[in-house]
């Protein structure tokens, strides 16, 4: 085993650690959604001198550089560019995460009532083990969009003064049955439904799902009908916290994959401006297959880079593709971390260690490598170099044993676009559970690794 990174750190390594980890912990705290991720970084870029690429191009200006853009996508992605000195068409050093996890969503018509309670139908989205949801403190987030053209924000559940909603559990007393089943079936989805009243408005059939309908009406201005245009994320109640009595770990909701959003974020505001264009990605529905206008197989970033090199003035088609081509990319994004109570699928000789830095993970996918990116051998020679001469603290992984299972992240769809690219992020314990555990040490290493990969790759 690698050492214990804690253990190279000086007083002012620990003092700067601590900044950046309470930094993430507040902004995994109010980023629990995409549309959450995408509002609170666009504030951080505008403070940091940040433009709108529809303000270039609306008053058909130029770029150089230096410049600072951002390309909001449908408040749900975001891509990121700061113009470097170089040839644009020389390629990139690009970081790309996503922001969105797996949770509950409302269904379109979801609110009823059953014998004296209201419910509201939800669906779940991405990978997430079932029964891990039921009896937490859940909140809801997201948008109501009104037939007028407002959107609505919705967040309720994290303010102390707030009601919180759950999903209930069998009592052990009468569970033998539903003991005998196997996990995946314990609880089903269309058991995942989201307890939020039980007060009747009067003596009249559906008097409780009523009740709650009039509140609806009364504080957001809601109707029925106005479920089939929203956008409703069922979420763990709660802030992140600092896990460990020598609080060396952070708990929270997300960190798959917001710990590696926010620490390139922190990363390529901290680099500014670099001989080579840098860019930074923030994009949804990674853990669906990165399908959709806001996912990664979108055409969104592609288009920006058209646009931006068109404000540079390059017009010929193979621009895009040229600077595609000479590109390096991290894709940040979180590795299984070895638990050992659970060291059966775990090969231990290939897998990711907390407090031992940033993870590397040259293939993903599953079984024989479907569906993975496979970094180059010459690509991590570069990496390696990087991290060596800066002495950041990483270790190589996979992701479990070969036949124990696996996953994806964005990597393969930017590989497609013939990008150089290669897995980068934070090892995670219990990942996509409500509540999911990092180390401050490794989440401190992925950024100094970030900040590395901006400035020096080449």
């Amino acid at each position: 085993m690698k050492k214990n990174v804690w253990n190279q750190y000086k007083e002012e390594d620990i003092s700067f650690l601590n900044r950046i980890c309470d930094d993430y912990r507040e902004f995994l705290s109010i980023s629990k959604t995409e549309r959450e991720t995408v509002y609170h970084s666009i504030s951080l870029l505008e403070k940091k001198g940040f433009r709108s690429l529809d303000d270039y191009i609306e008053n058909n200006q130029s770029l150089q550089a230096g410049d600072k853009i951002y390309v909001n996508n449908r408040g749900k992605a975001l891509a990121l560019f700061v113009i470097g000195d170089e040839d644009i068409t020389k390629g990139m050093n690009i970081l790309g995460a996503h922001i969105d996890s797996p949770r509950l969503d409302l269904k379109a018509t979801p609110l009823y009532e059953e014998k004296g309670f209201a419910y509201l139908d939800t669906h779940y989205y991405g990978g997430i083990k079932k029964y891990q949801w039921v009896t937490l403190p859940l909140a809801l987030h997201g948008v109501v969009a009104f037939k007028n053209g407002e959107v609505l924000p919705i967040c309720i559940g994290e303010d102390e003064k707030d009601p919180v909603f759950g999903i209930t559990d069998l009592l052990p007393h009468l569970g033998k049955e539903q003991l005998k089943k196997e996990a995946e079936k314990v609880i089903e989805g269309e058991g995942l439904d989201l307890l939020i009243g039980s007060q009747p408005m009067n003596e009249e059939e559906d008097a409780v799902k009523k009740h709650i309908l009039s509140i609806l009406k009364e504080k957001y201005q809601m109707d029925e009908d106005d479920f089939l245009s929203a956008e409703i994320e069922v979420v763990p109640a709660g802030r992140a916290r600092d896990f460990g009595l020598d609080r060396s770990m952070i708990m929270g909701y997300g960190q798959d994959d917001k710990v590696c959003a926010y620490t390139s974020l922190r990363a390529f505001l901290d680099v500014d401006r670099c001989a080579r264009t840098t860019s930074c990605i923030l994009v949804d529905k990674e853990e669906i297959g990165s399908v959709g206008a806001t996912g990664m197989e979108s055409s969104f970033y592609e288009n920006a880079i058209h646009e931006i090199c068109a404000l540079l003035g390059y017009m010929e088609p193979t621009a895009v593709s040229r600077c595609l081509s000479h590109s390096y990319m991290l894709s940040s994004d979180v590795n299984a971390a070895y638990d050992p109570l659970y060291s059966d699928v775990m090969d231990e000789r290939n897998a990711s260690f907390f407090n031992q830095g940033v993870v590397f993970c040259k293939y993903t996918g599953s079984r024989g490598k479907s569906g993975s990116n496979d970094a180059s051998a010459e690509f991590l020679a570069k990496i390696r170099n990087v991290m060596d001469s800066e002495k950041i603290a990483f270790q190589i992984s996979e992701l479990g044993k070969v036949d124990a299972g696996g996953g994806g992240t964005i990597a393969y769809v930017l590989a497609n676009r013939n990008v150089n690219v290669v897995d980068c992020g934070v090892g995670v314990l219990s990942m996509h559970a409500p509540w999911e555990v990092t180390a401050k040490a490794d989440i401190f290493e992925a950024y100094k690794c970030y900040v590395a990969f901006l400035k020096q790759m080449r």
